[in-house]
């Protein structure tokens, strides 16, 4: 899918779209934070880098795009490489590649019920932690309904049948379901059609502020 206004492909997704950031915006941000880790005030370093109050400030909002010698002056009077007013530009987004077979056994309650989990992926900033696993449910497995965390958690059935239970209730999934649910109730599956049985669970939640 096209976006009609800015000719960039699109998806069905109602996430709002990132907005893109100037060179003039991300070196204003960069400065301002410099300048406030070396607890200055937009006086005190336009007075060190030699220029007005009131260019730097434009500098700190993204108003203007600085010359050479004026990103040397700040950077000097920072005590920074002229580099590192770029730093903040550079386009940094998390990607976590795991082949086939190689994703880390992760220990949890249901992993001693013959519940194993593999965790695909992780993120490592952002506002929200993902985690993306693939459950395998062996043969002889017990259920287990204990489960409770915060977020919501997304099921997609691979193989085999699971009797899904999701605080007073219970879904039927197999190959081919999904299920999209609060993970703050408890949950957890409660009996098995068909054994092994496996599934990709994904839980998202807030990521603990620290």
């Amino acid at each position: 899918m096209t976006d009609s206004k800015s000719g960039k492909l699109a998806t069905a997704s109602g996430a709002p779209a990132v907005a893109e950031r100037t060179l003039e915006l991300a070196l204003g941000q960069q400065v301002r934070q410099l300048r406030r880790q070396n607890d200055l005030s937009i006086n005190d370093l336009a007075t060190a880098a030699g220029l007005s109050a009131g260019m730097v400030s434009k500098i700190e909002n993204g108003q203007i795009s600085p010359s050479l010698s004026t990103l040397n002056a700040l950077a000097g009077a920072l005590a920074v490489p002229i580099t590192a007013l770029f730093s903040a530009f550079e386009d940094r987004r998390d990607a976590s590649h795991v082949k086939a077979g190689q994703g880390v056994v992760i220990e949890r309650r249901g992993t001693k019920a013959g519940h194993v989990y593999r965790l695909l992926g992780h993120s490592l900033r952002g506002e929200v932690t993902v985690e993306p696993y693939l459950i395998t449910l062996e043969k002889g497995a017990a259920p287990y309904t204990a489960f409770r965390h915060s977020g919501v958690e997304f099921i997609y059935m691979l193989s085999g049948e699971v009797t899904y239970r999701h605080a007073d209730a219970t879904y039927r999934l197999k190959p081919g379901d999904s299920f999209l649910f609060d993970s703050g109730a408890l949950h957890g599956p409660e009996s098995f059609g068909k054994l092994p049985a496996t599934y990709l669970s994904i839980i998202i939640y807030p990521r603990p502020q620290t």
